[in-house]
């Protein structure tokens, strides 16, 4: 595959590859941490990890979820680069700073382009304790729409009024990628990443993720939609309105999330446990 831009003008990371995947070396941070603040946001971002993995969202060992430390604003955790999502776990989360140092010991490595989205956006969003970055089929399909996603249903409305979008420049591999990212998102909560795949950010990790289970189902309903080939009908320019001020408001999908999570948690421990480790 061709790049679309010359490395030999343009800042690009070289880390190396996968590192071997010895759970029990990985570095116990809960006996780091004595507050526990860590160790729970650990814990709540294996969980989203494995609930990607539980919803059909994963993609081999491709896309990133990240998530800011309490007290650390600049650094955050990040999956180790070689896991698939089943089988990340608290202690195999990497933390890395916003220049891509890795704190503390870990036999894992990082993503690049993972680096490059997530520290684009908790660079300058400080509201932004989560990002997920997702590349479903779905989403990706209507990614390459010149019309993006379309106001079609409720699940949708509650994204539209709050879905930037940002074109395609081939692997997020560059740094200077960074600044258009954050440009383009702006003060929104999601993104469609044209040609590409979808980013949600929220202020908690569950807000994060039901602000992206929203934009998948908006994807997946246009899909199916579509594909029908019937007339649409469409919705009065005041009901879209009014649903989409309350998919921007700051405590609609936030709350939301906070009385999902739990229940979400529980399924997990019933059908995909062991994150907590």
């Amino acid at each position: 595959m061709t790049n679309a831009h010359a490395v030999d003008d343009r800042t690009v990371l070289d880390w190396p590859g996968p590192g071997p995947l010895n759970q029990t070396q990985a570095t116990d941070a809960a006996a780091n941490d004595p507050a526990g603040q860590e160790w729970q946001v650990r814990v709540d971002l294996a969980a989203c990890y494995r609930l990607v993995e539980l919803f059909g969202w994963s993609d081999l060992i491709g896309t990133h979820i990240s998530a800011r430390l309490p007290g650390h604003e600049h650094a955050f955790l990040i999956n180790s680069f070689g896991m698939t999502f089943d089988e990340i776990t608290a202690t195999s989360l990497i933390k890395i700073d916003l220049e891509g140092n890795v704190i503390g010991e870990s036999p894992y490595n990082v993503n690049k382009a993972g680096f490059v989205i997530h520290s684009a956006i908790h660079q300058v969003r400080d509201d932004a304790n989560c990002v997920i970055h997702l590349h479903t089929a779905d989403s990706m399909a209507v990614s390459a729409l010149s019309e993006g996603l379309l106001p079609l249903n409720q699940t949708a409305m509650l994204t539209t009024g709050d879905l930037a979008q940002h074109d395609y420049e081939g692997p997020a591999l560059y740094l200077d990628e960074r600044e258009r990212l954050q440009r383009d998102l702006g003060d929104k909560h999601l993104m469609l990443l044209r040609n590409h795949g979808t980013l949600a950010v929220g202020a908690s990790i569950s807000e994060a993720f039901v602000r992206m289970y929203m934009l998948q189902r908006a994807c997946s309903a246009q899909v199916r939609t579509l594909s029908m080939g019937r007339p649409l009908h469409e919705v009065s320019a005041a009901a879209r309105a009014s649903t989409e001020a309350m998919g921007r408001s700051p405590t609609t999908l936030s709350r939301y999330g906070q009385l999902a999570w739990p229940a979400l948690l529980r399924m997990l421990d019933r059908r995909m446990p062991g994150y907590n480790i």
